[in-house]
This record gives C-alpha cells, sequence and structure tokens, in this order.
C-alpha cells in the first residue's frame, strides 16, 4: 500500500522536509492505547515508540502523535519495530477536553477529511449532544455528516421528523438513517465513502458504532455487546482509537463512546454550529454582551419575538460559558507547568557533578 493510497496527498506533500527524508521514512498513525502506537508505511504495519526527545520537547498533549497523523519514523529490528521522531503539520485536529477534573485537551484523530456523526433515534436522541459534537469537528474545519442509528426502532413520520428537526435546528443537509439490525440504508453509507479519504466515527456509546463498523468491513472486527432493555443503551465496547480500512480504500477511524464532551478553545466552532445568534451577537449595543440580561442584546431580542428557539439559545450559552472557564483553568495549569520546568531546569543546572 503506498502512501498516498493510505491519504497522503499534496497538503502533506508540500509540507515534506527534505532534510529529515534523508535519514526517516514516512508513515501513518493507525492505533493509539495509551503510549503505545501501531504505524503503517509502505512496508506494512509496525509498532512504534515516540523518541524521548519527542517526549522531553512536548508541552502539552496537542504534541504527540493521534490517530491519523502523519510521521517520519526510523524502522529497526528487520522493519518490525519503529521509532516515531517527528509529526508532520496537521491539516485537521479532533479533540476535546480529557473527562473529569482535569482540564487538558484529549486528541481524538488528526488529519480528518469528513466526520461521521452518530445519533440514535430511539430514547436516546438528543439534539444538544449532537450541537456539542458539531462544535468540535467545526472547530477542527472538517465536514460533518449525520448517521442517525435504529431506523428499525421508529415509525417513517417519527423519522422524518428527527430529520426536519436536524436541518432546521443545525443547518446540516448530510443527513442519513440507517438499521445495524435490518441492514437498511448501510448500501447509502457506503456509496459516500470516498477511496484515500479519511473518515472518523463519532458518538457516545451505545448508538451502534461498532455494529456499523462491523457491516461497513464486512466482517467482525469489533466486540459487540448486547443493547440493555431498561434504557435501550449498548455497552461501552471501543477502547482504542483504532483506523479501519474499507475495500473500496477509504479509510475510518472508529473511537471511545464519549460519555462527557467538554470543550475549549472553541470559539469558531460555536461561531460556526450556532451562526444565527453569532450573527445575532455582532449586532449587540454592548461589545462585552453576556446576551443575558443586557438593554440593547440582539440576541435577547430575537428569543423574545421567537426567531431562535430557547433550547438552542440555553446550549449556546452554557457551552460559551463552559469553554470560558475551561480555558481559563487550562491557562493556569499551563503557568503553574512552566513555573515547575523552571524549577526542575535549575536543580538540574546546580546539580554537583559527580565523577
Amino acid at each position: 500500500m503506498t502512501i498516498e493510497e493510505l491519504g497522503f496527498n499534496d497538503w502533506f506533500r508540500t509540507r515534506c522536509d527534505p532534510e529529515t527524508l534523508k535519514s526517516y521514512r514516512i508513515a501513518r498513525i493507525v492505533s493509539v492505547f495509551r503510549d503505545q502506537y501501531t504505524i503503517i508505511g509502505e512496508i506494512g504495519k509496525a509498532p512504534a515508540e515516540i523518541t524521548g526527545k519527542l517526549m522531553f520537547n512536548a508541552d502539552s498533549a496537542l504534541d504527540y502523535p493521534a490517530v491519523g497523523d502523519w510521521v517520519y519514523v526510523e524502522y529497526f529490528d528487520n522493519d518490525t519495530m519503529a521509532i516515531i521522531h517527528r509529526i508532520f503539520p496537521r491539516k485537521t485536529l479532533l479533540k476535546r477536553k480529557t473527562p473529569g477534573k482535569t482540564v487538558d485537551f484529549q486528541l481524538i484523530a488528526a488529519n480528518i477529511d469528513t466526520a461521521l456523526i452518530m445519533q440514535s433515534m430511539d430514547s436516546n436522541y438528543n439534539l444538544a449532544r449532537l450541537e456539542r459534537y458539531l462544535v468540535m469537528v467545526n472547530e477542527a474545519g472538517i465536514e460533518p455528516i449525520i448517521l442517525l442509528s435504529k431506523r428499525d426502532l421508529i415509525t417513517d413520520e417519527k423519522q422524518e421528523m428527527i430529520i426536519s428537526e436536524i436541518q432546521q435546528r443545525t443547518g446540516v443537509s448530510s443527513i442519513l438513517s440507517f438499521s445495524n439490525i435490518s441492514k437498511i440504508g448501510i448500501e447509502e453509507i457506503n456509496r459516500i465513502l470516498s477511496p484515500k479519504t479519511t473518515y472518523c466515527l463519532l458518538g457516545s456509546s451505545g448508538v451502534g458504532k461498532s455494529s456499523l463498523m462491523n457491516r461497513l468491513c464486512g466482517e467482525e472486527i469489533l466486540k459487540t455487546r448486547e443493547v440493555r432493555e431498561a434504557d435501550g443503551r449498548g455497552r461501552h465496547t471501543t477502547s482504542t482509537r483504532q483506523m479501519f480500512f474499507l475495500a473500496n480504500g477509504a479509510m475510518i477511524i472508529d473511537t471511545p463512546g464519549m460519555r462527557e464532551l467538554g470543550n475549549f478553545d472553541i470559539d469558531t466552532g460555536i461561531s460556526e454550529t450556532f451562526n444565527e445568534i453569532d450573527a445575532l451577537a455582532r449586532q449587540c449595543k454592548f461589545s462585552d454582551c453576556t446576551h443575558v440580561h443586557e438593554k440593547g442584546c440582539a440576541v435577547l431580542q430575537a428569543l423574545k419575538e421567537n426567531t431562535i428557539s430557547c433550547e438552542r439559545y440555553q446550549n449556546y450559552l452554557k457551552m460559551k460559558k463552559e469553554a470560558a472557564y475551561y480555558e481559563m483553568s487550562y491557562l493556569e495549569k499551563r503557568k503553574r507547568d512552566k513555573n515547575f520546568a523552571k524549577v526542575v531546569k535549575n536543580v538540574m543546572k546546580n546539580k554537583p557533578y559527580k565523577a
């Protein structure tokens, strides 16, 4: 398999470092599990580790490889192992806030062309959650396609209502519905997947991502578990970010289900996802308007006139507030980390030399 078949195109070719290519080869990260990587290049797959230098120079999680990254590698042990020396510039990067109280970035996938955002159409259908995914995808500058699963569990009328609601609220027109059980809609999804193109499958636990991957690949490559009757939720089965190759040459990165979807550094994503509210915000009397209580607020006026939905307005405010809080916490964390690094550097510098 050539690197071109793996998605290496002119965008990356123009960013190659000729000097680095004299010593290393080009490969792509196809799986990440903690600090363990698997790469693929023109000589095949191999487990890989990053160099100590790359690790030492990393300022944050953003400086580590993600699934989909292009990297410069050095092979050894008869090309059965590899060392990752450098990461190529990224065309796109999907990231979110790490789950829990820690405020840092968690890398999801890099160099994605199209994001496949999955939502189930049963009781777990949630428009506010869908908007969160769209903010993350739009921030990265990635084209979204929405996949609606469990089509067999609802009526045609209910399906039409859901699709219409999503289109009206988000503006996304590329929406496909399907069923992993009856296989309705699977062929339509197959038809939109193009060779040499990288897709990323996103969605919460239980929406049927693993089952869809098995259908698209034509075999059971991922384990699935039974859906609980009590709440219709499947159990989380994917724990590794991994790239799969379809028969037609398309590539799909499967990701673990996301129970939390906090984020920060998402101004562009919020502006694009809530573009009608963002346009109104620019008409407000005050440039620092919070859109909560100020006089002359164009957003509040639109809310009063029912030209924007209350639910969408509330989700917009909630995400803006969360992002501002996380950004402040992240900046404070980076400041503490830098101060600590300076202390360590001074200690090592003044440490007595032992012969």
